[in-house]
């Protein structure tokens, strides 16, 4: 977060005694993620300010992401929401990441179909080329703002009756409920993708903004793969977290000090 310094001439105080001050409201929950702050005129007289050291203070809490400024008539400034946390070590619905912390969860379902699988879907999910898949695109939503664009493609064998079922929630726990299959290995792969101008305007961005992509492929226990999804994510209101375990970090050092090691030359009488 940008800090100010304590000294300084007396403006530069009072913008940073009024950056505090807000910053108290926020964090004391007087003022939560995406309410609006109000007017220039109704913040200043509540932090005792100028009008124009109000919109010094605006102007560097914004760049520093924890109010954001939204323009035209029903625009305004406003308390930005917190970034979710995916978790890539753990296998839960986006749903439970949601409610996990804090956000209340959505959906909007923009298609559910059935169709021949392209070539790399029927390579990630074992078919033949052009074997059926339930196609499946939703918009996640957290406190009802786009967080991601996600595809899921599922082999059509599988989960008969599954288009006719409700799809706003997990279908993770939907696959495990009707048809007792769960995933028990996930591979996925993070890159970082520009928006086109539909997946733009679908997630409430610009196009060419850059987006999480995340694809995924889920496998039973017994290896057989049934899920292969495609998630963008908005990079703005997402954050990725990695777990590794200690003990394979020690036997990626251990391995990498040996190669070290054979490439020194032999000791003098050796």
């Amino acid at each position: 977060m940008t800090e100010l310094p304590a000294g300084g001439p007396p403006g530069r105080r009072l913008v940073e005694e009024a950056r505090t001050a807000l910053l108290d409201l926020i964090s004391s929950g007087a003022l939560r993620p995406g309410d609006r702050l109000g007017t220039e005129r109704e913040l200043a007289a509540r932090l005792s300010i100028s009008r124009s050291t109000l919109r010094q203070v605006l102007a560097v809490l914004a760049q520093a992401g924890t109010v954001r400024r939204v323009p035209g008539r029903a625009g305004g400034t406003f308390v930005a929401h917190t970034k979710v946390d995916r978790d890539l070590s753990v296998i839960v619905g986006l749903p439970e990441y949601l409610r996990r912390q804090g956000f209340v969860a959505g959906t909007q379902v923009l298609s559910a179909t059935m169709a021949g699988a392209s070539e790399l879907t029927a390579a990630q999910l074992a078919l033949p080329p052009g074997g059926l898949v339930l196609d499946i695109v939703r918009i996640r939503l957290a406190d009802g703002i786009p967080i991601s664009l996600e595809r899921v493609q599922l082999p059509a064998e599988l989960f008969p009756g599954l288009l006719e079922l409700p799809m706003g929630g997990s279908i993770y726990e939907l696959l495990d409920t009707r048809y007792g299959i769960r995933p028990e290995d996930v591979v996925e792969h993070l890159e970082v993708v520009a928006a086109s101008a539909e997946e733009a305007s679908l997630l409430g961005v610009g196009a060419g903004t850059p987006l999480l992509a995340i694809a995924r492929t889920s496998s039973t226990a017994d290896g057989r793969p049934f899920e292969f999804s495609q998630d963008l994510f908005r990079a703005d209101r997402t954050r990725v977290t990695f777990r590794t375990r200690a003990d394979r970090a020690q036997i990626v050092r251990r391995a990498a000090s040996e190669r070290v090691a054979d490439l020194l030359p032999p000791a003098a009488g050796a």
